[in-house]
């Protein structure tokens, strides 16, 4: 799943993500409950729900609960995969209002306000939160217990406190403890750095949910998918290995068993011995084989990544302009490329040209000036 980020969990970054395959669910970046009802100028751009509703989740944000519950019926009436509340934002600008990681401050207060929303929707109502205002999973517990009570149907976790942000590791050791604890499905988000440990923390709970990755390498649901394919095939392989293995040692077995002769015994065991010298060095042949096997793949990987940085800015920027009104051109931009620009070698240099540009002409400029300096540097 994609996670809710502002600035960056809109329609370019979908689209990007559908081109690449393998992600399963997009929460759009949090809508603003007050100004949706509101009618604000901007909030048709929030609500845009495109490449594909079918697998678009709207997350809203605010301190009062009949307003949530009015924009969550309208946005219900629109096709979507479901409605999300904003429990986990800590930023000062949310909290301050009430929002955010403050609905976690009274579980009662927070199950009135999800009783009131479950009202109005018909579709898969979730929750995004945080351990809490302060590291208290016995807390935690109870509160989920509370909403799930009032018919949220899927809790995720961002297993930090208000105040940590991003100054310690995620406590992912949580997030399995909740799952067991609640009979609705909760998916882990955070500290997530690659596909393979995507994979590896999927296995502790029922979803994962990525955000910096997302945006840093977008085809990394599309990798993770491919590896999971994989191992599903080498397992074959094994299996299948397994059983011509044995089979041939049900072979050797009966052939001993015919061999009655102490000369033809020992006349066998030296021929034995001859080809496991020779089976030592077909040994060493195929290591070596391996290993360049591994290599080629190696370079080949690079080769993709640089393939497609290369050709990821130009669509994003092509995405950008064309599902984005222009006052947001610029500050998606950057955001997006704060993350982006970590596959290259010289990525902060850039960030810093990146951030001087008024426009996206001039953003355009400083990828082709960089890339023409720095040819095959990914």
């Amino acid at each position: 799943m994609l996670a809710p980020m502002a600035e960056l969990s809109h329609r370019p970054l979908r689209e990007l993500l559908e081109n690449f395959g393998g992600c399963d669910f997009f929460f759009t970046e949090m809508i603003s409950a007050s100004a949706f009802c509101a009618g604000g100028p901007f909030e048709e751009w929030y609500a845009d729900a495109g490449p594909k509703p079918e697998k678009t989740v709207y997350q809203l944000v605010g301190s009062e609960p009949e307003k949530l519950a009015a924009a969550a019926f309208l946005l219900d009436q629109r096709e979507c995969a479901g409605i999300d509340i904003n429990m986990g934002c800590s930023a000062p600008a949310i909290t301050r209002t009430g929002a955010g990681v403050r609905w976690m401050e009274s579980p009662d207060r927070a199950a009135s306000m999800i009783s009131l929303v479950r009202k109005s929707v018909k579709r898969r109502l979730s929750v995004k939160l945080r351990i809490g205002l302060k590291d208290d999973f016995p807390y935690l517990i109870n509160f989920c217990k509370r909403l799930e009570g009032e018919g949220v149907e899927m809790i995720t976790l961002h297993p930090r406190t208000a105040k940590e942000k991003f100054r310690r590791n995620c406590r992912w050791d949580y997030i399995p403890a909740l799952r067991r604890e609640l009979k609705i499905p909760v998916t882990g988000n955070g500290d997530i750095s690659s596909a393979e440990e995507m994979i590896r923390r999927g296995e502790q709970c029922d979803a994962v949910m990525i955000g910096r990755l997302a945006v840093r390498q977008p085809w990394v649901f599309a990798r993770a998918k491919e590896l999971v394919r994989e191992e599903v095939h080498a397992e074959a392989q094994r299996r299948g290995g397994a059983e011509v293995g044995k089979e041939k040692k049900e072979e050797e077995e009966e052939g001993e068993k015919r061999d009655f002769s102490g000369r033809f015994r020992a006349e066998a065991q030296g021929r034995r011995g001859a080809e496991v010298g020779k089976g030592k060095n077909e040994e060493e042949e195929e290591r070596e084989e391996e290993r360049e096997v591994e290599e080629e793949k190696r370079k080949g990987k690079e080769k993709e990544e640089e393939r497609l940085v290369l050709e990821t800015w130009v669509k994003f920027l092509e995405l950008l302009a064309c599902y984005q009104p222009a006052e947001f051109h610029i500050s998606r931009a950057r955001r997006f490329f704060h993350y982006f620009c970590d596959n290259l070698k010289w990525g902060n240099f850039l960030k810093n040209q990146l951030n001087r540009e008024p426009d996206l002409a001039g953003i355009e400029r400083v990828w082709m000036d960089y890339f023409s300096e720095h040819k095959g540097e990914v």
